[in-house]
């Protein structure tokens, strides 16, 4: 992307805000040479998006020195898909010991995120991983004092942030165009394809995903922060499996072998999908990884339904839930202020000329070199005693919402450009993320509300922090 370019989707930039890069930038710009890159985790998030997408878009920047994954066959199937000539390991130390990466890219399972984290830091490296930053609020503490301790930087990949609507309404909310923000309602449906696949998966347990009040509303509960620019101080949840796992009348051992592929509408066939047979299925006997498990599996112990209240320490009220069953995958969200209302949605059916395909939707989503559509997302700008206006926003459908690219773009090829928005996130970012999915979860268990205080030695501020 081009410096003006990012300007051009961040409208608000004045010339007395160029300022200095992110505090947490992992040191990209005026490099004489690449930078040593090594990935920890190759399932197809590790390998796509921060691995073949990083040899082809930023080659010229950063090279990989090493390749780190459980599973050996994934690896050797990681290393031919990324192009890379790079030696691989089983074993994180060994590889670090022996490549000595200046950056560690964290892609594994959620809950083990802080020991690659933790330990990528303590060992020389500067760290961007995946959210969410880590799955409680032991694991958390554990990275902020390692980051403390050892002076490295570590980089959350809150990609959300960069779409091209979000980044708007970000912008609406910092001019204050309808007032002080009071509350704000935001609900997001996923879909019987998408929200049905995090149950085929390992994020369906709670030891490994610490459930999808981390894994996927972390990325939610980023954004609420960064709207809302201040930080959650109290939570009460609701929440409940009542969808999916033991809540039907058969099962089977997986979707290739079931005796009820022909009658159970969320059978899967991953025989179609090339990437999957070849990164996962043909590598199932090195660590008993399934891709296409069964739904309705009687181990699956996450929610499938969420309600969250939160509280913020500027008084902002938060509404929020998350659906996994809906028949389409999109969201709304609201934001009331003492001067008006500002609303927005996304791939509501009734708002588009044509239905969806939804399983369509998500391979669009996640492309990481889709090109931008001839339409339009919608913010409408309603003033108390006045008019409504519609606000039009270039809609880009790949790579959530256009933000892959430029969060790559930002932490590879520009990180000195101003970030007036805080685009950029960090530890902080990170912990505050997932210590609201963590409260929501133990509110649920414990049927209390939850203050952000009990769980780490982090304060919450009234201005979010920096």
């Amino acid at each position: 992307m081009k410096r003006r370019n990012f300007i051009k989707t961040s409208g608000i930039l004045t010339a007395g805000s160029l300022l200095m890069a992110p505090a947490n930038a992992i040191g990209f710009s005026g490099l004489s040479v690449k930078k040593r890159v090594a990935l920890v985790g190759t399932g197809s998030r590790g390998t796509t998006m921060w691995g073949k997408s990083l040899v082809e878009d930023y080659g010229d920047l950063l090279e990989f020195v090493g390749l780190c994954d459980i599973n050996p066959g994934r690896l050797s199937f990681a290393k031919e898909f990324m192009g890379v000539s790079c030696p691989v390991f089983t074993d994180f130390t060994e590889m670090m010991t022996k490549v000595k990466p200046d950056i560690v890219i964290v892609t594994t399972v959620d809950a083990t995120h802080d020991e690659f984290i933790v330990k990528g830091m303590e060992m020389g490296a500067d760290v961007i991983t995946e959210k969410p930053m880590t799955t409680d609020e032991m694991k958390c503490q554990r990275i902020l004092d390692a980051e403390r301790r050892t002076g490295k930087k570590l980089r959350v990949t809150f990609n959300y942030r960069y779409g091209t609507l979000f980044t708007r309404i970000r912008e609406l909310l910092a001019e204050e165009r309808v007032g002080r923000i009071t509350s704000v309602d935001f609900h997001w449906y996923l879909n019987t394809y998408h929200g049905a696949d995090y149950f085929r998966r390992w994020h369906s347990l709670r030891v490994k995903s610490g459930t999808l009040l981390l894994h996927k509303a972390s990325h939610h509960f980023d954004l609420l922060n960064w709207w809302i620019d201040s930080d959650p101080v109290e939570v009460n949840a609701y929440g409940k499996l009542e969808h999916y796992g033991k809540n039907n009348a058969f099962r089977g051992p997986k979707c290739r072998s079931c005796p009820h592929a022909k009658t159970c509408k969320f059978y899967w066939d991953i025989t179609r999908n090339d990437f999957y047979m070849k990164a996962y299925v043909a590598n199932e006997s090195h660590d008993g990884y399934i891709r296409d498990n069964c739904v309705w599996r009687e181990e699956i112990d996450i929610f499938d339904k969420m309600a969250v209240q939160v509280k913020y320490a500027n008084d902002v009220q938060v509404s929020y839930s998350l659906t996994t069953y809906s028949p389409y995958e999109g969201l709304t969200i609201a934001f009331n202020g003492m001067k008006g209302r500002i609303d927005s949605w996304q791939d509501l059916p009734w708002r588009e000329k044509e239905k969806l395909d939804q399983a369509e939707r998500h391979t669009k989503e996640m492309d990481q070199h889709a090109k931008e559509e001839e339409a339009f997302d919608e913010i409408v700008v309603s003033d108390n005693f006045g008019e409504s206006k519609i606000i039009p926003v270039p809609r880009v459908r790949g790579g959530h919402g256009g933000g892959d690219k430029r969060l790559k773009d930002q932490i590879f090829r520009d990180e000195t450009i101003s970030d007036p928005l805080h685009h950029s996130a960090g530890s902080r970012d990170g912990a505050m993320s997932i210590l609201l999915g963590v409260a929501a979860r133990k509110s649920i268990d414990e049927g209390r509300p939850v203050r952000i205080e009990e769980l780490t030695d982090l304060k919450p501020h009234i201005t979010r922090g920096r």
